[in-house]
């Protein structure tokens, strides 16, 4: 008789109270999406909600004299670093830093943790080139970085929740020389996109953001008025997997999702790998992320 506790059933239950256990994102920064979501939002309006939080308000300073923006004098007031940044992107960097703090932390038995969150930094950090290059306005360029700096967040649960069963798909995408998302499926009946969608769901993220999360495998299937970001990251996805620049665990391509994947972010690959230069000096400048959560 089957043991109960690996149905697919009874994974996905005990799944689902893990996420419904994990940590809100803050009320501030819950706040924040708010207010920047609604269509006449001065600097002012978000001045006054992240002003509330010492924590945050930090971070926005920390970020915006760093060398991720360059800048050529200290900014030290918040009013003035919104100002500069545009709404778009302090919502975007209170949402980074507000998921970093919360999942930055966590540590897993099958993947490493710091080539994981390399991984996902070269993905945001080459997601931002890529919209540059398909000429994305600036003010929403930052929000290629953090859709695809929180994409696999999907496979920090599900290795948590199920380290054995976690590391038997691993060794099977090895084994099979075939994607790591197909491995899941293979083990668990399900993958680390559903549990990315379980997660944006949760935080109430946007729904574009929730797209990347869920469909960074298969863009081609998302609705076209989110297609250009997810088909963004998941090209931005290949190009880190492909140079191998950190590691969440998926190291072989198969073909066909390659060719469909390039084919959606309507790109060619020899213009994708021509950024490599911008991307490596990039992910240095974007570390930042991660040690302003660790404070």
């Amino acid at each position: 008789m089957a043991n109960p506790l690996n149905t697919q059933e009874e994974l996905f239950r005990q799944l689902r109270d893990f996420i419904d256990r994990m940590p809100s994102l803050s009320t501030t920064v819950t706040k924040v999406m708010e207010v920047c979501n609604q269509p006449n939002t001065s600097p002012n309006d978000l001045n006054r909600v992240i002003a509330l939080d010492p924590v945050l308000t930090g971070h926005v300073l920390k970020l915006i004299n760093s060398a991720y923006y360059s800048l050529p004098n200290q900014v030290t007031s918040l009013t003035r670093a919104i100002i500069m940044l545009g709404l778009n992107t302090v919502k975007n960097l209170a949402l980074s830093t507000a998921v970093l703090g919360t999942l930055g932390k966590e540590t897993s038995r099958c993947l490493s943790m710091d080539t994981f969150w390399t991984h996902s930094i070269c993905v945001g950090v080459t997601a931002k080139a890529l919209a540059a290059e398909k000429k994305i306005p600036v003010a929403n360029r930052e929000e290629y970085f953090v859709a695809g700096l929180l994409h696999d967040l999907g496979k920090i649960p599900l290795s948590n929740c199920f380290p054995r069963q976690y590391q038997q798909a691993l060794d099977l995408a090895d084994l099979q020389r075939c994607s790591l998302v197909k491995a899941e499926k293979m083990i668990f009946g399900f993958d680390h996109r559903l549990t990315g969608k379980m997660i944006g769901e949760k935080w109430q993220l946007s729904p574009a953001m929730i797209a990347c999360l869920s469909h960074h495998h298969n863009p081609e299937t998302v609705d076209e008025d989110k297609r250009p970001l997810v088909a963004t990251v998941a090209l931005a996805n290949l190009y880190a997997n492909i140079f191998e620049i950190g590691s969440a665990g998926d190291i072989h391509q198969e073909v066909p999702a390659v060719d469909q994947i390039i084919a959606a972010a309507g790109m060619e690959w020899s213009r994708v790998a021509s950024l490599h230069p911008t991307v490596l000096a990039e992910i240095e400048k974007a570390q930042i992320f991660l040690q302003i959560t660790k404070e």
